[in-house]
């Protein structure tokens, strides 16, 4: 039936049962309006909200590096692997473990040609292929204990974005975002940049899951229209368009009225949402008031200096940086999650070249972020992170048909992220792994460790942040999770 014969027609007794509720709120809203204290009828489910306690961060920005970057050679030394570089592990570590592509029988070690310099006052050990990073090894806390469920990387991408490895979970900026709403009334609480190859796990990563599609990450693109068919189309005023939305958001409001779905809220609200930011998207990627210094810290206006591999792309050196900028830009306006996402940092092969590439693109753009995050008094409650599904063999990759081994395989057993800002001690490193890197030793860090921790930080106790969904509460971290104290300043 159409919408407004439907509400023409309702009976006696609805009329009557819904006067309190619809035309006394109705009357209050309409009060509220004219005082500019209420912009839709429907709800906001993006409002601000409060934590369970008080927060220490406020904001994140989480940076994905799709594909595992090897620890080996980025953040954690290993002077005894380069010793025995060539020699077999023993078949009692490689027994029972399974490989993406590796032959474990024939498969050797492999040193790492890297060479780690300690670096700022807590003298973190870090790569000579992470120069600017090194600048701010005072702010970052590396986790070298890590390691999580997954060998692959979808399901990887899966765990360390969702808390498990499968479809259907909302991701970590979902939770967040319908834990504490966002504070930006013209953007989207939770936006997604992506540079380089896509990743393979795709919209799963930023999904909403069984929570709201409002809470879902919102894909942004730097350059042209940053939200694809955001803008009017030809012969549509925006006073058309404005009545055209009021009109959806009664339709809407009455039909919510009547079945009381969640997900009608959030349909008014993305309406809204997306008339406001038709005029905020495009001066949020506007960076002409941006200063020429700015521009240079981060190396927007680099070049590719070589053939990337896996990944590169013609622009991949400006893309990144552009987006590690919005990223800035983004939070100052109220963001409350970004998500960076870049691909791909999967070196089965030619790993010395294409992560020497990858590393001159993202070191000085990220060094950059922290950096002018740092000077805008802004990284104190704003958590970065750095962040992939798992880490890389000690291993050689010896797949048939490769004729040099210069690569590594999954590794999941054991690998390193960091964190800076928000709430985290910097200038140290948590966990230990055995001189060869294949397990870790001391303080291991599950990815559920790692989701406690950071809703910690946002001031939430894990356990108690839930949606009830078929019939049971979820969270992020699933059915396990502890957070780790040393993180915390």
């Amino acid at each position: 039936m159409d919408p407004l014969r439907e509400y023409a027609h309702q009976s006696r007794r609805d009329f009557l049962t819904s006067t309190a509720s619809g035309i006394g709120l109705a009357a209050l809203a309409a009060m509220f309006r004219e005082q500019g204290l209420l912009a839709s009828e429907a709800a906001n489910p993006l409002a601000p909200r409060a934590p369970h306690f008080a927060p220490r961060a406020k904001r994140c920005i989480c940076i994905y590096l799709e594909g595992a970057p090897s620890q080996i050679d980025l953040f954690d030394p290993k002077p005894k692997l380069r010793e025995l570089d060539g020699q077999p592990l023993p078949e009692s570590m490689t027994k029972n473990v399974r490989f993406a592509f590796l032959q474990k029988e024939t498969a050797r070690l492999m040193g790492s040609p890297r060479t780690f310099t300690p670096r700022g006052q807590c003298g973190m050990e870090l790569s000579d292929f992470l120069p600017y990073l090194g600048e701010c090894a005072d702010d970052i806390a590396l986790l070298r204990s890590m390691h999580t469920d997954s060998f692959n990387h979808h399901p990887g991408q899966l765990m360390m974005n969702t808390g498990v490895p499968n479809f259907g979970r909302p991701s970590m900026g979902a939770w967040l975002t319908y834990g504490l709403g966002s504070e930006s009334s013209d953007l989207p609480g939770y936006v997604v940049l992506n540079s380089g190859r896509g990743t393979s796990g795709g919209a799963s990563n930023w999904s909403s899951g069984f929570l709201p599609t409002t809470y879902q990450g919102v894909l942004f693109r730097n350059q042209g229209e940053p939200v694809l068919n955001l803008n009017l189309p030809p012969g549509l005023s925006p006073e058309m368009q404005r009545e055209t939305i009021e009109a959806l958001s009664r339709l809407n409001a009455q039909r919510h009225q009547r079945v009381g779905d969640p997900e009608i809220n959030s349909r008014i609200a993305s309406y809204e949402l997306a008339f406001r930011m038709q005029a905020a998207a495009p001066e949020l990627i506007d960076l002409a008031g941006e200063t020429r210094e700015t521009r240079a810290m981060y190396g927007v206006d680099r070049e590719n200096d070589s053939a990337g591999g896996r990944g590169g792309a013609s622009d991949v050196f400006h893309s990144f940086a552009t987006n590690c900028l919005l990223a800035r830009r983004l939070v100052e306006r109220g963001v409350r999650f970004v998500n960076l996402y870049h691909a791909s940092w999967d070196h089965h092969s030619n790993l010395d070249k294409e992560l020497a590439f990858n590393c001159r693109m993202a070191d000085q753009p990220v060094a950059a972020l922290l950096k002018d995050l740092k000077q805008r008094g802004l990284l104190d409650t704003t958590l970065v992170i750095w962040a992939s599904e798992f880490g890389r063999t000690p291993l050689g990759e010896n797949r048939p048909g490769y004729k040099v081994v210069n690569g590594r395989d999954h590794h999941p057993f054991a690998f390193t992220l960091w964190m800076a800002g928000g709430g985290v001690k910097g200038g140290q490193v948590i966990g230990k792994t055995d001189e060869l890197g294949w397990n870790v030793v001391e303080d291991p860090i599950h990815v559920n460790d790692f989701h406690a921790t950071i809703l910690h930080l946002f001031g939430f106790e894990h356990t108690r942040l839930t949606y009830r969904f078929q019939g049971r509460d979820f969270r992020l971290t699933d059915v396990g999770g502890k957070v780790v104290d040393k993180l915390l300043a």
